[in-house]
C-alpha cells in the first residue's frame, strides 16, 4: 500500500478491538499494524530518531492509536509510557496520549481534576495512611454513609469493596492496605435505583457520540465486565455535557465515562470514573454508531489534521 498512512495500534492484546480498528482504518486507505508497547524500544544507534518502533523500520508511524498497555513492573510500564510521551516528542500524533492516559489511570488524580474543573463527582478521599482512612470511613458511618474502595489501579469493576456499617449498627474495619498495594483510595457510595444502574457515555473529539445504561451485573456493580446487561440510552443534555466537561479536565481525545444518577437529584449525573483507554464492545452492542469509525474518523480527520497545519508565526507573518 505504497503511499498510505502508516498507523501503530499499540496494544499488548489482538481481538474484536483491534480488528474492529484495522477494518475502520483499512476503510479509510490507512495501513493499521499491532503493536505491542513491550517490544518498542530508545536506542539512540538507531537512526534517525533513536526510536524502533517493529513493523515501521527506521520510520516512524504517522499516527498511534493507544489500544492497551500491559500491566508489569513499575519500570516496565514507566518505560512504556515512556515511548508513547518518546513518540509525541517526536511529533507522531498519540491517541490518547500518555500525559493524558496518566490521568484517566490514577483515579485519585482523576478525582482531584474532576473536582478542580467543578465536574460533580462523589466526595473522595487517597493517601497512604490506614489511619486516616478508618477515620474517614467512620466519619461517613456516623453519618450513615458508605465509602467504596478501590483499587487505585484497575478496570472492569475488579478488586471493588463497599464499606460501611451493616443493618445492626456494626462498622466491620477498613481492610489491609497491603491488597490495595498499600494505597487507599475511597468514594462516597452513591445509592442506586432498583434495578441499580450507571451509565457509559463515549467522548469522541469533544463530541459525546453514544450512551448507554448498564443495568444490574455483580450485586452493586454494574460493570459489563462484570455481567451487566446494556441497554440503549437516551443521550440527554446533562450526561453529553457533564461527559465532555470530565474528557477535557482529563485532556483526553476520547473517553469512555462512567457516570450515576445524583442521589438528590436523578437528572444531574456524577461522574464515577473517566476510562483513558476504554473498551467499547458493549456499547457497540446498543447502538448503530460504527465506533471503531467514528474513533478512527477522528484521530485522521482532526488528530493528524492539526498535527500537520502549518502553524503562523506569533507576528502575523505567513504561516509555514
Amino acid at each position: 500500500m505504497s503511499g498510505a498512512l502508516r498507523i501503530a495500534i499499540m496494544t499488548d492484546e489482538t481481538g474484536w478491538h483491534t480488528s474492529r480498528l484495522k477494518k475502520a482504518f483499512r476503510a479509510r486507505g490507512a495501513e493499521a499494524r499491532c503493536v505491542d508497547l513491550a517490544d518498542c524500544r530508545i536506542d539512540t544507534t538507531w537512526a534517525p530518531h533513536g526510536l524502533a518502533i517493529p513493523g515501521f523500520g527506521h520510520a516512524l508511524p504517522d499516527a498511534v492509536f493507544v489500544r492497551g498497555i500491559a500491566g508489569g513492573t513499575f519500570e516496565q510500564v514507566t518505560m512504556r509510557l515512556g515511548i508513547l510521551h518518546a513518540l509525541r516528542e517526536c511529533g507522531v500524533p498519540v491517541y490518547n496520549d500518555a500525559r493524558a492516559i496518566e490521568r484517566s489511570v490514577d483515579k485519585s488524580m482523576t478525582s482531584l481534576l474532576l473536582h478542580r474543573h467543578g465536574v460533580p463527582t462523589p466526595a473522595t478521599w487517597a493517601g497512604e495512611s490506614a489511619a486516616f482512612a478508618q477515620r474517614v470511613l467512620m466519619r461517613e458511618a456516623a453519618a450513615g454513609r458508605k465509602v467504596v474502595m478501590k483499587p487505585l489501579f484497575g478496570s472492569q469493576g475488579k478488586g471493588l469493596r463497599r464499606l460501611g456499617a451493616n443493618a445492626r449498627g456494626r462498622l466491620a474495619p477498613l481492610p489491609s492496605l497491603r491488597a490495595f498495594s498499600e494505597v487507599a483510595y475511597l468514594q462516597r457510595y452513591v445509592e442506586g435505583g432498583q434495578p441499580g444502574f450507571d451509565w457509559r457515555v463515549l467522548v469522541v473529539g469533544g463530541r459525546a457520540v453514544a450512551a448507554m445504561r448498564r443495568v444490574g451485573g455483580q450485586g452493586w456493580i454494574h460493570n459489563f465486565a462484570q455481567g451487566a446487561a446494556c441497554e440503549p440510552a437516551l443521550l440527554t443534555d446533562a450526561l453529553a455535557a457533564t461527559a465532555i466537561r470530565a474528557t477535557e479536565a482529563l485532556g483526553l481525545d476520547y473517553a469512555g465515562v462512567d457516570l450515576i444518577p445524583a442521589h438528590d437529584d436523578p437528572a444531574s449525573p456524577l461522574v464515577l470514573e473517566v476510562n483513558g483507554v476504554a473498551a467499547w464492545r458493549g456499547l457497540q452492542s446498543v447502538t448503530k454508531l460504527d465506533i471503531a469509525a467514528a474513533l478512527v474518523d477522528d484521530l485522521l480527520d482532526r488528530k493528524l489534521a492539526d498535527s500537520r497545519a502549518p502553524v503562523a508565526l506569533a507576528s502575523g507573518d505567513a504561516p509555514r
